[in-house]
């Protein structure tokens, strides 16, 4: 039995680990965020401390180690910008980090805490768990069989609607977050590369506060996607049956199902990282690279090869007066 401690309880995403830790037949000794409503834990660990101030939490976990029980594994589910000093914070206390995409928002994040890894011994593992899906698995087998020269044609379209809380919180913050890209798309951005090779080009097309639509060239794909949190961009005929999250990628005008089979994939990615078949540090670099070029560029408007989308009506910011 590992000994886990977790940082961002209050989380989303976070009941999520504290099953696959418990899945995977560890301990969850200690868990902290600012937001107090944790009730959650209950389910899992009865048993952990918890703590709303980080130092008490640090002081704790030094305790633990000085009492002979060191954590095995600092599981992060924090704000994306808090997740490269937690991960530092899990390293320099002789743990191995298992973290939650995107892992940071800078490549130069990424090689610092692999000098950090180098003076520890330790390993930082990203949760990547589009690339442990059946479906993915599947195509990946699929496209490996095509002939290498073969460019497949591909449309990613993700909506999944946020209302106005989205901007109050640090997701809406492009400093804190990585804006719209980063912070839902980079996991179909690294699924992407991980199957079609390496991305040659990486052209944006439109990024603001809602959406954010692009090209990628990979090695054997042509990628057009268009991401957004506003909910008008659902197509009607989705909304009418009363979703409000829509996910599509069509390879070759053949749509890929993978809409299903989420509910395991966090236990899963725990296994694997357990029995030392992770997603480490540098499998996380390009999506990273990905997303901070995305970022940083200029959109180009709709020129050249833009996802159909793309070309609905913008909208204003909820928070800017008219």
């Amino acid at each position: 039995m590992r000994s886990f401690a977790l940082i961002g309880a209050a989380g989303y995403i976070a009941p999520r680990h504290m099953k696959a830790i418990k899945d995977t037949n560890n301990n969850l000794l200690a868990a902290v965020d600012a937001n107090d409503s944790v009730g959650v834990i209950d389910s899992y660990f009865p048993q952990a401390d918890f703590f709303v101030e980080f130092e008490r939490f640090d002081r704790h976990v030094e305790k633990l180690k000085r009492s002979g029980q060191p954590l095995d594994y600092v599981s992060i589910c924090s704000p994306n910008y808090l997740h490269d000093a937690h991960i530092r914070f899990g390293l320099r206390h002789g743990a191995d980090v298992i973290c939650e995409k995107p892992l940071v928002l800078n490549p130069w994040n990424v090689d610092a805490l692999q000098e950090i890894c180098e003076e520890t011994g330790k390993e930082v593992y990203n949760i990547l768990q589009l690339r442990l899906h059946p479906s993915v698995i599947a195509l990946k087998e699929r496209i490996a069989k095509a002939p290498k020269d073969k460019k497949f044609d591909i449309d990613l379209t993700y909506l999944t609607s946020r209302g106005h809380w989205y901007y109050t919180s640090w997701k809406g913050n492009l400093e804190k977050s990585g804006g719209i890209a980063t912070n839902i798309g980079v996991h179909f951005y690294d699924m992407l590369q991980s199957i079609f090779v390496p991305i040659q080009e990486n052209v944006v097309h439109l990024h603001t506060h809602d959406r954010a639509a692009g090209y990628l060239e990979l090695e054997q794909a042509r990628v057009r996607w268009f991401l957004s949190i506003n909910y008008d961009c659902i197509p009607e005929h989705v909304r009418a049956t009363g979703a409000r999250t829509y996910r599509s990628l069509t390879i070759e005008d053949e749509e890929f199902e993978f809409s299903g089979g989420f509910t395991e994939l966090h236990t899963r990615s725990y296994e694997a990282i357990l029995n030392g078949e992770g997603f480490p540090l540098t499998t996380a670099r390009t999506a990273i690279e990905t997303v901070h070029q995305i970022r940083h560029q200029k959109p180009v408007g709709l020129k050249g090869d833009y996802h159909p989308l793309a070309k609905l009506p913008l909208t204003k910011h909820p928070f800017v007066r008219s």
